[in-house]
């Protein structure tokens, strides 16, 4: 028998045991699925992302737009043209927020961001910005300008684990920064990897906890795909089940929290997309990139997005809403917090 009380409690035993075992599984993608239904409703909301930028400072072994990776055709959208293609999401009708995501790179500066945060609010359209961690300045100005949310993944909740990937950064670092967004007033976002080289059922525990810590708003997690071009090339990937488990786990955790069936599950699994909204999830994120664009943002390899045209993309989302036995929730879907959980 499942013991959803520790798992709500984030018994981080409890919850390593649960990711050790299968016994469960079934149980919890059945809770996961009960929960989902119960506090967020069957409506599953587009986020349409804008991958502007493939420049990056960082070197994050994991990454494919890492800065030492020679190999990327690197790119930089102008304002106009990130506008330009929210203001064609924004006619589709069907898609409420726009995620304008790029690495972390510094071109793009105060006034260049906020510019086109105010442009794209002025056409209905909640924002949601992933530009890595910026300086708590920046994150106050945006916020005034009218950004709605900030998607920044811990990644791993170990702080050894988040070091040993991070060259240079600490994962104090990044909860700092997630608190100082959320202080803010900010939908918070965060999420992990599953499957890292190195991370065990504990770590994952960990970030389950962490979830609930910083109360997130938004949770995306996805499995690790090792990219030819970085140091982590010949590493085992993560694998469907387990994030699937990872998903389900934090919709209990987390009840009335936005989670999306993430891009990298269906590239590893052509219905992974789908198994994830059975298992509690409830957005999912179309990649509108420009094409001429699209597959130079390569994270990881194998993108499920990347041949995708425009419409091919939000015409799949759909169907995978239809096939799931759910419906297109409409707006911009911010997290109806429902207060006696938190």
């Amino acid at each position: 028998m499942l013991e959803i009380s520790k798992i709500r409690n984030v018994d981080l035993d409890y919850l390593t045991y649960l990711l050790t075992t299968s016994e469960h599984d079934e149980e919890i993608f059945a809770t996961a699925d009960e929960m989902r239904r119960k506090y967020v409703g069957d409506e599953v909301y587009l986020r349409a992302i804008i991958e502007f930028s493939n420049v990056c400072t960082q070197n994050c072994l994991y990454c494919g737009l890492r800065a030492q990776n020679s190999s990327v055709r690197r790119y930089r959208m102008s304002v106009q043209e990130i506008v330009e293609r929210a203001e064609f999401i924004a006619k589709l009708g069907v898609i409420g927020t726009v995620v304008l995501q790029s690495g972390e790179d510094p071109y793009y500066d105060t006034k260049m961001v906020t510019e086109v945060i105010m442009r794209i609010k002025s056409l209905g359209l909640a924002i949601t910005l992933s530009l890595g961690e910026r300086s708590f300045e920046e994150y106050r100005v945006w916020k005034e300008a009218g950004a709605d949310r900030y998607l920044l993944k811990h990644e791993t909740a170990s702080p050894q684990l988040y070091a040993r990937l991070h060259p240079g950064d600490s994962l104090e670092s990044r909860k700092a920064h997630l608190l100082e967004l959320k202080r803010l007033g900010y939908e918070t976002g965060t999420g992990c990897m599953v499957g890292l080289p190195g991370q065990t059922p504990y770590d994952l525990a960990l970030d389950l906890a962490f979830f609930r810590e910083l109360d997130a708003d938004m949770v995306g997690i996805g499995p690790f795909i090792p990219h030819p071009g970085t140091p982590l090339a010949h590493s085992k990937g993560g694998d469907v089940k387990t994030t699937l488990k990872m998903v389900a786990l934090t919709r209990i955790i987390l009840p009335d929290a936005n989670i999306p069936a993430t891009t990298a599950l269906g590239s590893i699994d052509k219905d992974g997309r789908l198994l994830a909204l059975k298992c509690g999830a409830n957005v999912i994120m179309p990649n509108l990139t420009p094409n001429v664009y699209r597959d130079k943002y390569e994270i990881y390899p194998g993108k499920s997005s990347f041949y995708d045209t425009d419409l091919e993309a939000v015409q799949k989302a759909l169907k995978t809403i239809e096939a799931a036995g759910l419906r297109l929730g409409r707006g911009p879907g911010g997290r109806r917090r429902i207060e006696a959980l938190v």
